[in-house]
């Protein structure tokens, strides 16, 4: 059973590392993933050199975890409190053999009944080994009430250029540009090309795409989640963004599990849950 330590600024976080070497970290504030290193590869999230750890804003880069609302898609803070908030860890397991597993818990609270008055249960297991990291995400209503929420896993994917990268599996879907004030659109291309700012919605995506780059190919899968979103600010909204390293908008793209179009409804005692894995290819 792995523990917390202290990690920047001293805030709790926990190193995860399976048999084979692969390993990945977690911060208890938001269940942020801000590292994932395969067995024998490199690193492949991005996290900004400017993130403010300071235990109360977002991490810029990881996995920040969005629940339970998306962006604006409600009258709560954007993205949620899910990513600001202390998350316990339930355990961690490192074996001898086969890959580690974290399970982190995130229970309502005076705090989150003050700006969304509902019981829930969030959890989020991290899975690494070999060239696999896997993060779930499950939510629970332990309320007397149905409520709906959106929620994302908002997946920071480090490329070593993001104009030379091409995101397959999304041709023909239909999309909301939030880039362009929310405009519809319908995808044309068999593979999308990034060029100036990309903010997406792609509405019932398939469960699989591919990442694929000059020294990358990377397999994207979801299971759940009805919806993908494909974001990266470029250059010029990129550098309004006080906690993203100058430049540091080339160094990744956003490929996120979403469920957006169709907020989940949960009934009283009812639970939903919903995952991304990610598969290095080469």
């Amino acid at each position: 059973m792995s523990k917390l330590e202290p990690g920047c600024n001293g805030l709790p976080r926990l190193r995860l590392q399976a048999a084979d070497g692969a390993c990945a970290e977690i911060y208890a504030h938001g269940a942020h993933l801000t590292s994932w290193i395969p067995a024998g590869g490199g690193e492949g999230l991005y996290l900004s050199g400017s993130s403010v750890f300071d235990g109360k804003t977002a991490l810029r880069g990881g996995v920040p975890v969005i629940f339970p609302q998306f962006a604006g898609e409600g009258p709560l803070p954007k993205h949620g409190f899910a990513r600001t908030l202390p998350w316990r860890l339930v355990e961690a397991v490192q074996p001898a053999q086969g890959a580690a597993r974290a399970l982190f818990e995130l229970t309502d609270s005076e705090a989150t009944r003050s700006v969304w008055p509902q019981a829930f249960r969030a959890r989020l297991e991290v899975t690494v080994g070999g060239k696999a990291l896997q993060t779930t995400l499950a939510v629970e209503n332990t309320g007397q009430a149905q409520w709906q929420f959106t929620a994302a896993l908002h997946s920071y994917l480090r490329v070593a250029d993001v104009e030379a990268v091409r995101l397959r599996g999304l041709q023909g879907l239909r999309y909301r540009d939030t880039a362009r004030g929310g405009e519809p659109g319908q995808e044309q291309a068999a593979e999308l090309a990034i060029a100036g700012e990309v903010d997406r919605i792609y509405f019932d995506a398939p469960p699989a795409l591919e990442l694929r780059g000059p020294l990358q190919h990377l397999h994207i899968e979801a299971q759940g989640f009805a919806d993908a979103v494909v974001w990266n600010p470029g250059a010029v909204a990129g550098a309004r963004l006080k906690d993203l390293d100058p430049g540091g908008y080339r160094h990744f793209l956003c490929v996120e599990a979403a469920a957006i179009g169709r907020p989940v409804q949960l009934a009283p005692g009812a639970r939903w849950s919903g995952s991304q894995r990610l598969s290095r290819l080469t």
